[in-house]
């Protein structure tokens, strides 16, 4: 035969391919429903993520903060201003204690001074003043403004003046709302924000000063894309770190814990999903391709018979399958773009993030690529099987040849173990899905993970439907003559010579395992999230109760009826460390740790572990433990270089004592408790002086009610409101578990359609089935009984296979995100009885017009 042309080829292709549609049809959904799962989750996650990093840096004000207790040096100015030349912003701001007075009254009140360039802070977020205004157009060098508690305790209101320091402010504006100030410092007394100039006109700033100085750092634009923020914030850090040695340094992920855990679950979900979505099209792929290349084999035959050579044959379907690849990935590239479109539409009442809905060209042709790819990859096994065809085989159909008959899965690893250019493709396949899912997670390791675990997955899929099939047949073999022989038939179909039930019960497993184990993980991050989000953790946060007051200031509490839930209070002991394991303060090696902060340590107690606090290293103490133990938190762990047993020498006025450090702690930054870096027994501080801080959640349009009971009772207690900055926190988490939510019922339904296909594939080897039995004398009835039977049994095999390898699989990948994983008794029952359902609605929906083909019709095609 003539060598044959690309162009004929590509013309044999298109004509085939017009002549079985129906069949092709399988194939194309598949293609295009994966595509678009992973065209559309993947694009809006990823303009959604952009939108929480902004959200994330607003509670910073910047991307990143370098807090020092003293002025830059003259080469770390040189090295800031050489920051600054090379495009990033920067902005300082200086926090310092300081007393204020009415001119009116002159009372005097201890004041939180906060001085910022109002024409460049806040770099993100926004500060909320009241009457509604902007920072730039009400802080000038002879105004400020100031928190509500300071009006309540001073009696003033907004137009009088305030002095500070040699100066007479006005009173601009009420703040109701600080981006940053959860990052800020919680000193005592009420906030007031002044302009820079009107701090340095104030005479506050003299030498000695204990100012605290904090700078805010502005990546240019190019750097903080969201695909590059990462690892930009990180190599950037690491410049400051060395940069400024003796200030802390902190980045927009570690303002608030919960955030960036969300925040890192999501994106970590978000990935997964994409990847199911990829697994989910390639079995579809697998399935329907595998399916129509064995139905071609006459046609293979006969073309063979002509004189056609292999390498022409695998040209046209290999041409055949790029086509078709290239059709379902256009059409799943656009219905993910429609999808990406309608995302924020469909969850517009749930989510008010602004993202930026541009199509992402790189998205569209990631998932045009991958549908094309994974199409050639999963058809290649399949389309080197055409060199094998023996003609005289195929045309002698009384021959039942049950090499090409045998599962799908069973014949690719016949062919490895015997085939160069089988062993080849499967390594190709592995390759390619590496570099997919490596491209899809951004991350080599996660590509090489997926791969070697979904080989492993198919391979343990593979035994299990084995093993369960001889178990079947074992059954049928003790029990045949006592089972009813519409249940005999049915079960005996299963492994019928040519039934690709191996083959389907393993992708049916592997579809089961993928949906399910995005399910179970989604419901346990998104339930620790709501935890995490709870409408009753502290939003406003008492500071310096003493502990003659405690009692009081609980009983004011109490009486309160805007507070519904108890207060939270932390036991406080000022201390200083004087020694890490027998090496003196002055000589320990920090880490971006400024040494000056030795001398200002916090410790507390805590009989039992307090909430929102997780150990990750060690052990709790016993509530009556009175030997001497530290937990201290992961951060100052990590910068004071300590190891669990390190002892640590801390010097309380006159007392000092050794604890030895048992555990590690990270806590979730919503409870009074997150203060602590130090929590020892209660025994280990007895006697030692205490000051309390507190939290309470109060209705936020009832705080200023709150502050005026307190401020009667206890006038020298603090009143921190940062209930509209934490409201934000909450409302960005619960968006979070929306979108998880929202985009993980698209990928299960995705995942659902294809599966459905895949069964729907199968039904052009069950019409011979049909037209035997009718030429045997089964009726519809009888036929229709079996198919149900052999259709809910395989289900059911698939599903019980499935919902263990996913419960399995999730308790690895919630122990990797730090979540507590629970067995889901209720949906692991309503997974079994779908997937029998589903399997047995779609086989029929796909074959009930088999009932109808007359017997004499398919035996002359014979």
């Amino acid at each position: 035969m003539p060598s044959l042309s690309y162009r004929s080829a590509a013309k044999i292709a298109a004509r085939e391919m017009r002549s079985s549609r129906g069949k092709f049809f399988f194939v194309i959904l598949s293609v295009a429903i994966g595509v678009a799962a992973l065209t559309g989750v993947r694009g809006f996650s990823s303009s959604f993520r952009s939108a929480l990093l902004t959200r994330a840096r607003a509670i910073m004000a910047g991307d990143l903060a370098a807090r020092m207790f003293q002025q830059p040096t003259p080469d770390q100015q040189r090295g800031l201003d050489q920051v600054a030349r090379e495009g990033v912003q920067i902005t300082p701001v200086t926090e310092l204690l300081s007393m204020a007075s009415s001119p009116v009254t002159f009372d005097p009140l201890l004041i939180s001074l906060k001085a910022v360039d109002p024409a460049k802070y806040p770099f993100y977020g926004t500060v909320d003043l009241q009457p509604a205004s902007s920072l730039s157009s009400v802080l000038k060098p002879d105004t400020v403004v100031v928190a509500e508690d300071l009006l309540i305790r001073l009696h003033l209101h907004i137009g009088d003046q305030l002095k500070i320091g040699s100066q007479t402010y006005r009173i601009a504006s009420a703040v109701t709302n600080e981006p940053d100030r959860l990052s800020g410092s919680f000193a005592a007394g009420p906030r007031v924000l002044i302009s820079r100039e009107g701090l340095e006109a104030s005479g506050l700033l003299a030498p000695g000063s204990h100012a605290g100085q904090r700078f805010l750092f502005k990546l240019p634009p190019t750097a903080s894309a969201a695909a590059l923020s990462d690892a930009a914030v990180q190599t950037f850090k690491q410049r400051l770190e060395a940069l400024l040695p003796e200030a802390q340094i902190t980045d927009y992920r570690e303002t608030n814990p919960a955030l960036t855990q969300g925040l890192d679950r999501a994106t970590s979900l978000l990935s997964l999903m994409s990847l199911v979505a990829l697994v989910l099209g390639a079995i579809g792929v697998a399935m329907a391709m595998r399916a129509h290349l064995q139905q071609r084999l006459d046609t293979i035959a006969i073309m063979k018979s002509l004189g056609a050579r292999s390498g022409q044959i695998m040209k046209i379907y290999l041409l055949q399958t790029l086509l078709l690849g290239l059709i379902g990935g256009t059409l799943g590239v656009a219905l993910g773009v429609g999808v990406q479109l309608a995302f924020p539409i469909l969850l517009a009442k749930l989510i008010n993030i602004q993202t930026d809905l541009h199509i992402q060209l790189a998205t569209v042709l990631t998932g045009l690529g991958a549908g094309i790819l994974t199409t050639l990859l999963f058809t290649l096994p399949p389309l080197l099987d055409i060199r094998t065809v023996r003609p005289i085989l195929i045309l002698r159909r009384a021959m039942e040849d049950t090499e090409s008959d045998a599962p799908f899965f069973t014949t690719v690893f016949r062919k490895l173990t015997r085939n160069l250019a089988q062993l080849a493709a499967a390594v190709l396949i592995l390759i390619g899905l590496a570099a997919i899912a490596t491209t899809l997670s951004d991350s080599a390791t996660v590509g090489k993970v997926f791969s070697a675990g979904l080989v492993a997955v198919l391979a343990v899929l593979l035994g299990a439907s084995a093993a369960l099939l001889a178990t079947l047949r074992w059954f049928l073999s003790r029990t045949r003559l006592h089972l009813p022989s519409s249940l005999r038939h049915g079960l005996a179909n299963l492994y019928r010579p040519g039934n690709p039930s191996a083959a389907l019960l393993a992708a049916l497993g592997l579809g089961v395992m993928q949906i399910m184990t995005v399910y179970l993980v989604q419901q346990a991050v998104v339930q620790e999230l709501h935890v995490t989000s709870a409408s009753d953790l502290p939003n406003v946060f008492l500071v310096d109760v003493a502990a003659t007051e405690i009692d009081g200031v609980r009983a004011v509490l109490k009486a309160q009826t805007a507070i519904k839930s108890p207060a939270e209070f932390l036991p406080v002991v000022s201390s200083r460390i004087v020694a890490v394991d027998d090496v003196p303060a002055a000589q320990l090696k920090l880490r971006n740790f400024p040494r000056r902060m030795l001398q200002t340590i916090s410790l507390s107690w805590s009989a039992a572990l307090p909430p929102g606090t997780k150990i990750l290293q060690g052990t709790w103490w016993s509530p009556t433990e009175t030997v001497s133990e530290v937990a201290v938190s992961e951060h100052t762990f990590q910068r004071l270089n300590l190891h669990l047993g390190s002892k640590i020498t801390f010097a309380a006025q006159d007392t000092q004592f050794n604890a030895t450090v048992v555990a590690v702690t990270k806590s979730d930054g919503q409870h009074a408790f997150s203060r602590a870096e130090f929590e020892l027994p209660q025994a280990a501080l007895a006697n030692l002086p205490v000051v309390w801080y507190g939290g309470v959640h109060i209705d936020p349009n009832q705080v200023s009610r709150v502050q005026r009971a307190l401020y009667n009772a206890f006038p020298t207690v603090t009143v921190i409101n940062v209930a509209a900055a934490l409201e934000t926190i909450r409302s960005v988490v619960l968006q979070i578990t929306y979108v998880i939510q929202f985009l993980a019922a698209f990928s299960i339904f995705a995942g659902i359609v294809i599966l459905a296909s895949s069964i729907a594939g199968t039904r052009y080897r069950r019409i011979r089935e049909v037209v035997v039995l009718k030429t045997l004398g089964a009726t519809r009835a009888r036929i229709a009984t079996i198919f149900s039977i052999e259709f809910a049994v395989l289900g059911l095999i698939a599903g019980l296979i499935g919902v263990g390898f996913a419960n399995l699989i999730a308790r690895v990948l919630l122990h990797r995100l730090e979540v507590e994983y629970h067995v889901q008794w209720l949906w692991i029952a309503i997974a079994l009885f779908g997937t029998a359902a589903l399997t047995v609605a779609t086989g029929w929906i796909a074959s009930h017009r088999i009932l109808g083909q007359k017997p004499l019709e398919v035996l002359r095609e014979e």
